[in-house]
């Protein structure tokens, strides 16, 4: 492989984690894969890249379903590229008291948050071994630490993701594989924040927010690490956040 690229799972839409994540890395002379359900999406994310100068590819896949995941990385591998990061940025909540969450909620949230990152970081891990290099990101949230009413499903899934990423450090750091758990304890300023919830962004003020540049810089930072002292996790909160 000769081409450097990073392949982002979960973009949505332009003002969200995913789609920033691309961006960021596209500017720092990454090709960039991006993947999602939305194929309008995607492709106004990769448009919005090309005209800055970067390069993007999009691939519709459902992060859940193990053929388009392998089909990702398949496009990454045709197009002659390596891997050098690999982001899992899926992240579907759903809040629900626990009396009132059937099977189904419970097992959707389990395969988006989790099942789907142990396809990817497989996949992904595939791909980097051949080059003992590569940097494989998974974006936790504060309910990987705990559980709190209305979110225990979602909170059990994030809790094994952050297991997943744990056992997947622990195996390929070895072979030069860095693998990083972050915990985003906040809430994020991007489009579904503003759209869902306009009052609890209103009243956190813009200080009160993580900023997607922030975040995207710092995933940055954590790829250079020099792999004498690599962090596994790390958490990110404003500073104005009660924790």
């Amino acid at each position: 492989m000769t081409g450097h690229s990073a392949v982002i799972i979960g973009v949505g839409p332009e003002q969200g984690l995913g789609a920033t994540l691309a961006t960021f890395f596209a500017g720092k002379g990454l090709h960039v894969f991006i993947a999602g359900r939305s194929e309008d999406k995607l492709q106004t994310v990769a448009e919005k890249i090309r005209q800055t100068g970067g390069a993007a590819t999009p691939v519709v896949a459902d992060a859940t379903v193990g053929e388009d995941v392998a089909h990702l990385f398949d496009v990454v591998q045709s197009q002659g590229f390596g891997v050098d990061i690999a982001a899992y940025n899926v992240d579907s909540n759903i809040p629900s008291p626990l009396l009132e969450t059937d099977t189904g909620t419970f097992t959707k949230l389990w395969q988006q948050n989790c099942l789907g990152a142990f396809l990817f970081g497989k996949e992904a891990i595939k791909q980097m071994q051949p080059q003992q290099f590569g940097t494989l990101f998974f974006t936790g949230a504060t309910a990987s630490l705990r559980a709190k009413p209305p979110f225990t499903a979602f909170a059990a899934a994030k809790a094994g993701l952050r297991a997943l990423a744990q056992g997947l450090a622990r195996e390929f750091s070895p072979q030069g594989i860095h693998v990083v758990h972050t915990i985003i304890d906040g809430v994020i300023d991007g489009d579904r924040a503003r759209s869902q919830f306009p009052a609890y962004v209103e009243a956190k003020g813009e200080e009160g927010l993580l900023q997607l540049d922030a975040i995207a810089q710092t995933y940055w930072a954590i790829h250079q690490q020099h792999p004498s002292a690599w962090t596994h996790e790390l958490d990110l909160r404003p500073f104005k956040e009660p924790f």
